[in-house]
């Protein structure tokens, strides 16, 4: 079946859709020995697709579901000298993996690593509107209102977030564990939004992904995805609403 290179080279794992773009419009994609063209099709089953002279090979996906530890980078590579660890040295595969619900490092949970490219655009573009579900453990004890607040919510950077749905959990002496659950990821989202309302945050947990939960997993701990699994995280949502700038970048929690 013919597909948009961009489309082909994003699935490999090699890069993103976007980048791929890039690729072709810098002459670096040839199908059949000829230079390819932004909007040009393939099929792997007969044509011969290169990136930078190496045959483009139909891609075998993994998919993983990594409950990430404190400490852990969100990462691919390190950033300059920084020794932390990264998620990838904790999946057994060699090569570039798609992040799906990256963390900060001082986060905790669940996080999708995967090659498979298409899916990981899908599970990220904000357009989808995927829930994700956390354990916040906040400063203090939120009075009603400002829960409200929170549901209905803020202005960040000059553009209020999404309605969010947030229930207290436990209140103990000092602090109080809430769930709180998104459909959007903007930058330290909930982390920004809690030290606002007067409720820093000392601890938070991801443990859901739409249906995907962390289970029995302990920190540092993976399973690979049934393929039950993958087949519902590609029956693809309808669009939420339309953005204006095009594909926002995933951000971190």
């Amino acid at each position: 079946m013919e597909e948009r290179l961009q489309k082909l080279i994003s699935q490999t794992g090699i890069t993103s859709r976007r980048a791929a773009e890039e690729l072709i419009r810098q002459g670096r994609v040839t199908v059949n020995g000829r230079v390819a063209q932004l909007g040009d099709k393939a099929d792997l089953a007969r044509d011969v697709v290169r990136v930078d002279g190496e045959p483009l090979k139909p891609p075998k996906f993994v998919y993983y579901l990594l409950n990430k530890p404190r400490g852990v980078l969100s990462a691919n590579k390190p950033f300059g000298d920084d020794k932390r660890p990264l998620v990838l040295d904790f999946v057994p595969h060699q090569g570039h993996l798609f992040t799906v619900g990256r963390l900060d490092a001082n986060s905790e949970g669940l996080i999708i690593l995967t090659n498979d490219g298409e899916l990981a655009h899908q599970l990220t573009h904000p357009r989808y509107g995927h829930t994700k579900t956390y354990r916040v453990l906040v400063e203090g004890h939120p009075t009603r209102e400002t829960l409200e607040k929170w549901r209905n919510g803020v202005y960040l950077d000059e553009k209020r977030t999404l309605p969010a749905k947030v229930r207290v959990l436990e209140s103990r002496k000092d602090d109080t564990w809430l769930e709180v659950v998104l459909r959007e990821g903007r930058k330290r989202q909930i982390r920004r939004v809690a030290a606002m309302l007067g409720h820093p945050v000392k601890r938070l947990i991801r443990d859901k992904i739409e249906f995907l939960e962390l289970g029995h997993l302990k920190p540092g701990q993976w399973r690979e995805l049934t393929p039950r699994e993958v087949q519902q995280l590609k029956r693809a949502p309808k669009p939420t609403r339309k953005r204006r700038g095009g594909r926002r970048r995933q951000r971190k929690e």
